[in-house]
């Protein structure tokens, strides 16, 4: 079940201006005579004049959809545009996100501003829920005029860029703790093994030799499987990265229940201090064996250096996901990851 961010609400808190900011509307009471908005809500619909998507298609595109890597470079966002003169926009205004970019006089942005309930001078960046369909949030970059118009947008798109993808780690945090976290798991884990790990209660939990495994393989595991294992070495010692994967690659044997070949043809390795700790990061792309029914995904393992418990502890997060976009579970992996404590 969906559940809606902060950002999602229905009436949504006012901030400020020539900056990213979420209105207050005021015409939530006819909201139950709208359709319920339909789509991804990754999907953006951007409606302005053809005239100045000319001008702005190169650089608000890459901007918005921009690349994380997987399994392969996947685009965090699906931008179409549409102008509201064809009638194929009637329908594609009903889906959950819409950007409109224009003056307070074209016909797709004054409906949104009539639900603003304070003076706009632009330019501004504003957003509305609930405009065409239930549910939706409707984004305004309201322009003066069309006088330069592509450099004022141009200016915007760094902060429009962070706005929607902020908006969408928060939707995903809210749709992954649906079950709410399993705070009572994170306890024990602390007062037993002087580590935590917050997951969603969802998750299931077990150990075996030492190795501490979380698994979440709802709805189903042919569909998607998220799973994290922690476990640990005395005496503390900081790894390079062949030592890294060489110890994941004990725990995969061991522990997993299938093989993992790892595909290292484009890694993204990271070292630093986490909560005051060396670590050491590794993504990449796990494999099946060549023999067995091709599946794949991508993993990251991480190394924590913890001196006060003369531990250095080994978190692996794996994600199978196959047909489906895979930048959602990226973020859930990247959120329980860094739920961990050594205490």
């Amino acid at each position: 079940m969906e559940s809606r961010s902060p950002g999602y609400r229905h009436c949504l808190s006012a901030v400020t201006a020539l900056a990213v900011s979420v209105l207050s509307t005021t015409a939530c009471n006819d909201r139950d005579s709208l359709p319920l908005a339909v789509g991804d809500v990754n999907s953006i619909i951007v409606t302005t004049s053809p005239e100045l998507w000319a001008q702005i298609e190169p650089t608000l595109l890459p901007t918005l959809e921009r690349r994380v890597f997987t399994v392969r470079d996947e685009r965090t966002f699906k931008v179409t545009y549409q102008t509201a003169e064809e009638e194929v926009w009637y329908r594609l205004r009903l889906l959950k996100q819409q950007l409109v970019i224009g003056t307070p006089d074209d016909p797709w942005i004054a409906p949104a501003l009539a639900r603003v309930d304070e003076p706009v001078s632009p330019p501004r960046i504003l957003q509305v829920a609930d405009v065409w369909a239930r549910e939706q949030l409707v984004t305004m970059v309201v322009l003066a005029d069309e006088t330069d118009a592509a450099e004022t947008i141009e200016g915007l798109l760094p902060e429009l860029a962070d706005q929607f993808d902020s908006q969408y780690r928060d939707w995903v945090l809210a749709r992954m703790f649906t079950t709410g976290p399993d705070t009572a798991l994170a306890r024990t884990l602390r007062e037993d093994h002087r580590f935590s790990l917050v997951v969603p209660a969802v998750y299931q939990y077990r150990t075996l030799d030492g190795i501490h495994m979380f698994r979440n393989d709802n709805p189903d595991p042919s569909e998607l499987i998220r799973q994290f294992a922690v476990t640990w070495q005395s005496p503390a010692v900081e790894l390079d990265t062949d030592a890294l994967l060489e110890w994941r690659a004990r725990i995969v044997d061991q522990y997993y229940n299938y093989p993992q070949f790892l595909n290292l043809r484009r890694t993204i390795e990271s070292r630093g201090l986490f909560r005051g700790n060396p670590v050491l990061s590794v993504q990449a792309v796990w494999e099946n064996p060549p023999d067995e029914y091709p599946a794949a995904g991508p993993f990251i393992t991480r190394s924590v250096t913890c001196a006060d418990q003369d531990r250095t502890y080994l978190i692996d997060a794996w994600l199978y996901a196959p047909d489906r976009e895979k930048y959602e579970y990226m973020i859930q992996l990247e959120q329980i990851l860094g739920s961990f404590q050594c205490t």
